[in-house]
């Protein structure tokens, strides 16, 4: 019996596809291609050319393993070579200690996060610490900060639309006015051209830098960090405040319905994890406001629980009842996304620091040893015939 497995479409040259991945050679028979049949457990398999990834044998030789080789040209897909750059950063945590010290192997693996090559850009020594803060290396937005305070053009534009009129010189680190280019009237000295600036792109899981950058990109001539923080001569204490103050985000108008149509219908334990959901994924622009808006609906059984448990129908909602709905809401979003309320606009619940991760020791250890065991050995006496 023969049979035929089509691994990949058979074509006589490789063709560029408009999303950046290639679509390569593999020759058909007919197409000076090759093809033997293989005898795999009793079983004729015709294998040709669609069976051969693209491969160096080179490197397959000097390395002793079976390595892929691909022509990546575009960011669609060279985007996969840096660890999906596009899906936010990640961190490493590590620490020196005594080794006879008790190991908390749950918060430690909780911490544990991993920073890409394309992210570590900065790095800090012994020696070089104490200069580095107090007096960090200018970049080209501290730059833009300092032509603000000392060009006048220059405080009426973006970050973005500083390179259209002034030139970037990388040894002293400074924008310098263009000396060519189209003349900008009214002003002596200055030219114009068609460079454009761009500012990268962050992912909104990055809280206060997806909001930096909101602002950078609203914001004409600012002096320094703070000024992009200062709204109506109030000085905002984060960057997601101010953006809120300026109306630069979207309402929460379709969080809002949706909490409402689930408050009408759900389980409390339902709406919080509606709730933990639109924190981790949907990212509102005032998530206080919600959670004080349906707070009770998603407290009602913790409040049923106690009214029970102390036979008395007259205790109403107090703090403690919407702390523990608060504890319950963050362990579903550090399940979700390994992040805590504070990390996501919200209110720290209150509870002990070391008790933050607990909720992953008690799904880890949460089920029945008599139930199990019965599985196990079930498993195994099957395995046996």
């Amino acid at each position: 019996m023969h049979e035929t497995i089509p691994k990949r479409k058979l074509v006589s040259d490789t063709i560029a596809g408009n999303d950046g991945y290639p679509l390569y050679r593999p020759r058909s028979v007919e197409d000076s291609g090759k093809s033997v049949v293989l005898k795999v457990r009793n079983i004729d398999i015709k294998v040709d050319n669609r069976w051969i990834v693209s491969y160096s044998p080179l490197l397959s030789k000097t390395f002793k393993a079976h390595i892929n080789v691909e022509y990546c040209n575009s960011v669609k897909s060279i985007k996969y070579i840096c660890k999906y750059v596009n899906k936010g950063s990640d961190m490493a945590v590590f620490g020196v200690g005594n080794v006879a010290a008790p190991l908390d192997e749950i918060n430690q693996y909780q911490l544990g996060r991993y920073i890409s090559s394309n992210e570590a850009r900065v790095y800090f020594t012994a020696d070089n610490v104490r200069a580095r803060a107090l007096c960090p290396p200018a970049t080209t937005l501290t730059a833009f900060y300092s032509l603000c305070q000392d060009d006048i053009f220059a405080k009426t534009l973006l970050y973005s639309e500083v390179p259209k009129f002034y030139t970037w010189n990388a040894s002293t680190k400074k924008f310098q006015r263009r000396k060519q280019g189209k003349a900008v009237e009214g002003h002596t000295n200055l030219y114009s051209s068609d460079a454009l600036g761009r500012l990268y792109t962050v992912h909104p899981n990055n809280a206060e830098c997806f909001y930096l950058r909101l602002l950078l990109i609203n914001i004409r001539g600012p002096i320094y960090f703070q000024d992009l923080r200062t709204v109506n001569g109030q000085l905002c204490a984060t960057y997601r405040q101010a953006c809120q103050e300026l109306n630069l985000l979207e309402n929460d108008a379709h969080w809002d319905t949706a909490q409402a149509d689930a408050s009408n219908t759900a389980r409390p334990q339902q709406i919080r994890t509606l709730f933990a959901i639109i924190l981790t994924t949907c990212f509102p622009s005032n998530p206080k406001d919600l959670w004080e808006k349906y707070k009770d609906y998603m407290s009602e059984d913790i409040l049923h629980r106690l009214r029970a448990a102390n036979q008395n129908p007259d205790i109403q909602f107090t703090p403690n009842v919407y702390n523990e709905a608060l504890i319950l809401i963050e362990g579903i979003c550090l399940t979700i996304a390994n992040k805590a309320l504070v990390q996501l606009g919200m209110p720290a619940s209150n509870r002990p620091a070391n008790n933050l991760f607990d909720c992953d020791l008690q799904r880890e250890t949460h089920y029945d040893s008599d139930e199990l065991g019965t599985f196990v050995r079930t498993q195994i006496f099957r395995s046996c015939f």
